[in-house]
């Protein structure tokens, strides 16, 4: 490909390093992932209805918190959470109405069903403010091209593979909030946030967790609860990793002030309220916040799969970094650079640095490039199909 390129560098791993994933209940990740929920459905809506994709993009998500009085065996929501979603979308086909509201609100509904325990559809409110699309850019979408033009100019970066902080804190999320350890621990609530550092060989892991204070009996019960919780972190970090790690949980806890110095809520979810949340704070596609990693500069959620490149290059560039990694078993870092009006499969630049690259690794990297790029059409049928998940 005429605008590969391939370089060399040197992997040198950090003394110190910061790793960073907010999980499926906190405020920034609830608004990435139904604003890609949005983004499949109108997808999957405008394909069945019409037969192709029209302009659309969803990606603009606030989440304000409501009100919610805890208590020891179980408080109450007294304002629900409100969720407003905006940008861009194709209302009308022809004479056909597209329902924008009703594929909103039930992506948003559905979502909270599938994944937050006690959040009912009577704490949401939840508001549109998508208008329609600028006729230069949905114009894009009536071209007759096999890809169509990149909607945006944007450079977004991928690697591979993940250290073992990165692993860590992401499976650690995952099984905090897995469907057996809600079962074992009904108390542990969806919001979680894992904060990692590695100090040369030294693990510290800093969580934050939101109790369900339905299942709190008191203060002390609380803390006893607390130190479960934090026992069986520690088993499942030495088991899976080899970590005997330092742990800290609810830093913000004060034993003596009752429901106040506890980290309890309601729902499970710190968005009742106290946090707000917003798309693209949130986790980058590999499902964690890196601190000593590039970063890309777009946020992917609630992009449309098929003309912009925040949502395409975002997952390729991932894609690609551990196709290559797999392959020759090195360190890798991918860049792709977005024109817009340029087809999405033809990117200005990309840029791929191995490290200690040698003669044999360059054909096998041209390889696997070429070949995601002349099955990219099958890529962006998975993207349509939700099978890449983007926080």
């Amino acid at each position: 490909m005429k605008n590969l390129r391939i370089s060399q560098f040197r992997y040198i791993e950090p003394r110190i390093e910061i790793v960073e994933r907010k999980g499926i209940g906190h405020p920034d990740t609830i608004c990435d992932s139904i604003a890609d929920q949005i983004s499949v459905e109108l997808a999957k809506y405008y394909l069945k209805k019409f037969g192709r994709i029209f302009h659309y993009n969803v990606d603009k998500a606030l989440l304000s918190a409501g009100e919610a009085k805890t208590k020891f065996g179980g408080g109450k929501i007294i304002k629900p959470m409100k969720l407003v979603f905006g940008d861009r979308a194709t209302y009308k086909v022809g004479n056909e109405e597209v329902p924008i509201f009703e594929i909103v609100k039930n992506s948003a509904i559905n979502w909270f069903k599938t994944n937050l325990r006690f959040v009912g559809e009577e704490n949401l409110q939840i508001v549109s403010e998508i208008k329609f699309g600028s006729e230069e850019l949905t114009s894009i979408f009536s071209r007759k091209e096999k890809f169509l033009p990149a909607n945006d100019t944007s450079a977004l970066v991928g690697y591979a593979p993940l250290t073992t902080l990165e692993k860590s804190v992401l499976e650690l999320e995952k099984y905090l909030n897995s469907k057996g350890f809600k079962e074992r621990y009904p108390w542990s609530g969806e919001d979680i946030k894992v904060m990692g550092m590695r100090d040369d060989s030294n693990f510290t892991y800093t969580i934050a967790m939101a109790f369900v204070d339905r299942y709190v009996e008191s203060e002390s019960d609380y803390f006893r609860k607390k130190e479960e919780i934090l026992a069986e972190i520690n088993r499942f970090l030495k088991e899976k990793f080899d970590i005997s790690p330092r742990l800290f949980m609810n830093t913000l806890d004060e034993r003596g002030k009752g429901e106040e110095g506890c980290y309890l809520t309601v729902t499970g979810t710190s968005a009742e309220s106290a946090d707000s949340g917003e798309v693209g704070r949130g986790n980058r596609v590999n499902g964690l916040i890196c601190l000593n990693r590039p970063a890309g500069s777009e946020a992917a959620a609630g992009k449309n799969m098929v003309s912009h490149v925040g949502k395409i290059y975002n997952i390729l560039a991932f894609d690609i970094a551990n196709k290559i990694y797999e392959e020759i078993g090195k360190h890798t870092y991918v860049w792709l650079l977005s024109q817009i009006g340029r087809p999405i499969n033809d990117p200005l630049v990309i840029s791929v640095e191995v490290d200690r690259l040698e003669k044999d690794d360059e054909k096998k990297i041209v390889e696997i490039v070429e070949k995601r790029f002349e099955t990219l059409k099958d890529f962006i049928q998975d993207l349509i199909d939700g099978k890449f998940k983007v926080c």
